[in-house]
């Protein structure tokens, strides 16, 4: 039978043509169909009582078919239907500040979405020609990211560590950070419990982000092929606004929860399992969909698609199939270490194997040639740490200055969590780090100079913090007014 077309009989009445075919068998997530002769890999089908599917295999007898959402018991010798199209599902502003699952459809409560668009799912990434180099910093709200290992809008930066280091934290409040900066963020929820889902909802709720965030929710509870299918589904969403000419944000929660999803749906296809029971091909899955992050030309909308990847690891173990395949195809990666989180440093982010590969070329001057020598000068200190965690006298003057100034740092870095700073405040912070005027402060001084400090610079100088945001870099004048209201602050 052909492939679904639209006809019309001698009355111009219309009719559709379409495949039928039949369910042999139904395990757990994969229904296999004899029939449909004409399907192709992608394509969906419809099943008798309702729902869909999506064509993920086939041989010479049969088709394997990937349950997206089945709205009835699917039972042999259903019927299938073929209508020969790809999955596309709907996108628009509407979709702001609304909970969705992988197919678009709400999952608030607060009734069907309006649409201005279909967009194609796993759509192909942007070309090389397509793109322009990045030129714009993504000011993350964290010190120690925005400092060390700053991001760019387009960039992809991978955030990797064991469970509960503070990765979905950071990306949490790169999300908040972005009110009022003209941002379209997305959540995508893979794999996670639906109470921890919520958790994120309230807090994004009580601080004014929800009406410029897109929450798809692919959570433990949905089926495998929702789950497959989720990341992709943020990715179109996404982009639709860049090609608006609109800066995106995109966070996966997690992506090595997305590869047990996969695994477990190719070993249900009976597919050979390779190293890390892993099928070869789930590279390719994720190559695909980080790929389609990027700066677009102004000729296709000009505008930005950035995506902040989280990959839960085992012990530390960062050479692991999948959080090894994921390095090598982002531009940087972000360690959380589990030493550092246990001794109270947060975020518990590892300088030394941790590195942002194109952020620094959009990196703010002033923010550049402060935190030129922040990196070396606290690996430093770690290193000097260690070697002298057994003697508690006999350091030399040097060593004894590099411990006090690695402490000072070390306070400085720390940074509690859903509290972002603004990217002039950092600058402020590492400028008086820089003329050494706070390595003589105790910690509990460190942590009342950042809470006190920026609100009495804006009450003093009003206009400082605008002019820090429009010329990007310290002037003589910003300088001089620095250093008035430090003297200001450590007289009183």
């Amino acid at each position: 039978m052909p492939n679904s077309q639209a006809s019309s009989d001698a009355t111009g009445a219309t009719f559709a043509v379409h495949e039928i075919g039949t369910i042999k068998s139904v395990r757990e997530c994969i229904v296999r169909v004899e029939g449909l002769p004409s399907c192709i890999n992608g394509q969906i089908v419809e099943f008798k009582h309702g729902g869909r599917g999506m064509v993920f295999g086939f041989n010479e007898h049969d088709v394997q078919v990937l349950v997206l959402n089945a709205k009835g018991a699917l039972r042999v010798g259903d019927e299938v239907y073929s209508r020969a199209e790809f999955l596309r599902l709907p996108v628009g502003e509407a979709f702001l500040g609304r909970l969705v699952s992988s197919l678009c459809e709400p999952m608030d409560g607060r009734g069907t979405v309006s649409h201005n668009d279909y967009y194609s799912v796993f759509a192909e990434a942007p070309a090389i020609m397509d793109r322009i180099p990045v030129k714009e910093t993504l000011e993350m709200g964290t010190l120690l990211l925005d400092a060390v290992i700053p991001m760019a809008k387009g960039q992809r930066q991978l955030l990797i560590g064991d469970r509960l280091t503070g990765k979905t934290t950071v990306a949490i409040d790169a999300i908040l950070n972005q009110k009022g900066k003209n941002i379209i963020c997305i959540y995508c929820c893979i794999g996670k419990t639906y109470s921890s889902l919520l958790k994120i909802l309230h807090l994004l709720q009580e601080r004014g982000a929800y009406e410029y965030t897109i929450v798809v929710g692919g959570i433990a509870s949905c089926s495998l092929g929702e789950q497959y299918l989720a990341p992709y589904t943020a990715s179109m969403l996404g982009e639709y606004f860049m090609r608006q000419g609109k800066d995106v944000l995109v966070v996966f929660d997690d992506l090595t929860k997305h590869a047990w999803a996969y695994r477990e749906i190719s070993l249900l296809l009976e597919r050979s399992p390779g190293r890390e029971a892993y099928p070869g091909d789930i590279f390719y899955i994720h190559s695909q969909l980080v790929e389609r992050a990027g700066y677009l030309k102004p000729e296709l909308g000009g505008g930005s698609m950035t995506f902040l990847p989280i990959a839960e690891i085992l012990q530390g173990d960062v050479t692991g199939y999948v959080s090894s395949n994921l390095v090598s195809m982002t531009d940087g990666q972000t360690y959380f270490s589990t030493a550092l989180f246990n001794k109270g440093i947060k975020p518990a982010i590892d300088f030394g194997l941790s590195v942002s590969r194109i952020g620094n070329k959009a990196q703010w001057p002033a923010m550049k040639a402060l935190s030129d020598r922040l990196r070396l000068e606290y690996i430093q200190y770690q290193e000097l740490l260690q070697m002298t965690q057994l003697r508690t006298s006999g350091l030399s003057k040097e060593a004894e200055d590099r411990m006090r100034r690695g402490k000072t740092i070390t306070q400085l870095l720390i940074q509690d969590k859903n509290k972002p700073l603004s990217m002039e405040s950092e600058i402020i912070f590492l400028f008086a780090l820089s003329i050494g005027i706070l390595d003589n402060l105790s910690p509990q001084d460190i942590r009342k100079f950042k809470d006190e400090f920026v609100p009495k610079v804006q009450s003093w100088y009003p206009d400082l913090i605008p002019e820090m945001r429009n010329a990007k870099v310290l002037n003589d004048t910003t300088i001089e007014k620095l250093y008035e209201a430090l003297g200001k602050a450590f007289q009183t």
